[in-house]
């Protein structure tokens, strides 16, 4: 009987002990709306360990709820439920809308973003806003006119464009500078825009005094300055030239003047070699130049001669060239004759049939190509007219523009007044451009006109 309770109470104890590992923490509470943090989640859990919980997104608890492992049991420690909720209707702003960032509904963490209406901008430090327990987090944002601030000039900076009573600056306004005072250059740009950002598009310029750049390496080029003083050439200024060489001549103006815009009136002469020049005409020849153009140094003589049916010589056949570049007599000249056919010329073409001989005194008239524009005014004409065996008179085209649709996007541009088509338009046409959707102007002009095939594009970006 004895055995028998020993045994017995063996089976109870060794019972009692193999079920005490399963009352454990390791089944994790459940909390609605709450989920366990990830700092506290690991694979097994046992006495003195703790469990923190977030609520979910839209949701939110006075407390932080917390449990603990006592005993091999859960045990709250602290926090409430996790309850929804909600902000009241988010506000408008004068001039700006807002946009929901992340979450729906405007509960809790739900977070907005404001936007400022075009020709506006952000002026607070924080454009988004919120949902918290206690309301929208962060004040209201404010969006003020974008403008730009003139800054302070230098007295002999002249500013036009600048609106009165010290009025708002907007974008897209521009000032134009130049220097008051007579002798000073504008340093910096001419034009600058207010752009988009509120900021100008360049530097306030500054005038400096003009100064003219003093040559001095010119070879056998005598300079002599006026008034006689050294440093800096100042507007008013004058340079006189001669040659110290014999036998050399000036080409270019004797005496040249410093501008108020720090350049000189007419560019630094040349001494050169005395020659004497002729340009012969068609019908002229030379007995040794068989060039149209004869260079002879002083003392040389050359003989001239005329070519052509019907063509007589008018003067001296044989002149000397002088000590100063001159011809000893005046220069002859080839009289009468008949002309071939006219000319081929640029951009244009005879309105009529060419004959193959013309009289001398006969005109023939020319029209240029399709839209290309006739220069009318002196030296230029429609005509040319057979003289003395020789074709007279200047004729020019002047050509059109042309831009393709292309080189418009490229430039992120469009015409104004027109489809998509290519641009072809004659001199002196204006073209006025405007920018494309969500593009501004970098300043320069969009309406351009055309100047003999050539025209700046605005640029949009």
């Amino acid at each position: 009987m004895r055995s028998i309770l020993v045994v017995f109470c063996v089976w109870i104890c060794f019972s009692v002990d193999a079920s005490t590992p399963n009352a454990d923490c390791s089944k994790i509470p459940e909390v609605e709306n709450a989920e366990v943090s990830q700092s506290s989640r690991k694979d097994n859990y046992t006495d003195g360990d703790k469990l923190e919980y977030n609520c979910k997104p839209g949701y939110a608890s006075p407390l932080k709820i917390t449990y603990n492992c006592t005993d091999n049991k859960w045990t709250k420690l602290r926090g409430g439920n996790c309850s929804l909720k909600r902000c009241e209707l988010p506000e408008d702003i004068p001039n700006g809308r807002y946009t929901i960032v992340s979450g729906s509904a405007f509960v809790f963490g739900t977070t907005i973003k404001y936007i400022c209406n075009d020709d506006y901008q952000m002026m607070s430090r924080f454009d988004t806003r919120t949902c918290q327990e206690g309301g929208w987090d962060n004040q209201l944002p404010a969006c003020e006119e974008i403008s730009c601030v003139a800054d302070s000039t230098e007295e002999n900076v002249r500013v036009e464009g600048l609106p009165e009573n010290d009025g708002l600056i907007r974008y897209g306004h521009r000032l134009t500078f130049s220097c008051s005072d007579y002798g000073w250059i504008l340093q910096g740009p001419k034009e600058i825009t207010c752009q988009s950002n509120g900021q100008w598009s360049g530097p306030f310029p500054k005038c400096v005094g003009a100064t003219c750049p003093l040559n001095t390496a010119v070879g056998d080029l005598k300079m002599e300055r006026f008034p006689d003083i050294e440093g800096p050439v100042k507007p008013r200024h004058k340079l006189i030239f001669s040659c110290n060489t014999e036998g050399l001549k000036l080409k270019g103006q004797r005496e040249i003047t410093c501008q108020s815009n720090g350049e000189w009136n007419s560019p630094f002469p040349k001494c050169e070699e005395v020659m004497c020049v002729a340009k012969l005409t068609v019908s002229m020849r030379s007995d040794r130049h068989p060039v149209p153009e004869v260079s002879v140094r002083p003392g040389h003589t050359i003989t001239l001669s005329c070519v052509g049916r019907g063509v007589k010589l008018q003067g001296h056949s044989k002149i000397t060239c002088l000590s100063d570049g001159q011809w000893g007599n005046p220069f002859p000249k080839c009289i009468g004759g008949k002309c071939g056919p006219p000319p081929k010329v640029n951009f244009a073409d005879t309105t009529e049939i060419t004959k193959k001989e013309y009289d001398s005194g006969e005109k023939v008239e020319y029209s240029c190509f399709n839209k290309y524009t006739l220069v009318q005014r002196h030296p230029y004409s429609k005509y040319l007219t057979c003289e003395h065996g020789e074709w007279r008179g200047n004729i020019k085209c002047l050509k059109p523009c042309s831009v393709t649709v292309e080189k418009m996007d490229e430039r992120g541009i469009q015409l104004r007044w027109r489809g998509r088509e290519k641009i072809f338009s004659p001199h002196r046409d204006r073209i006025i451009f405007s920018c494309k959707s969500g593009k501004s102007s970098t300043g320069i002009d969009l309406t351009q006109t055309c100047n003999d095939g050539e025209m700046t594009l605005p640029l949009c970006v």
